[in-house]
């Protein structure tokens, strides 16, 4: 059986698209919140800016329930 991506190391480093899929953003989402320093990202290379997958889990807020 094949493994995803997402499952093989606890530092994986996704690029911009399989960022934005994985949080069902856009791409320009993403690269404004790395423009405006809230999501923190990587150069590999001249071209290639890759974003860890536990700052995109660390980015999610909990939203507080009405109910008791």
């Amino acid at each position: 059986m094949a493994t995803s991506r997402l499952d093989r190391a606890p530092h994986q480093y996704l690029t911009l698209p399989e960022a934005a899929a994985y949080l069902g953003q856009s791409v320009k989402t993403l690269r404004r919140r790395i423009s405006v320093a809230t999501l923190p990202a990587y150069r590999f290379g001249p071209r290639s800016i890759r974003v860890r997958l536990a700052d995109l889990d660390a980015t999610g807020h909990r939203v507080p329930s009405a109910a008791p």
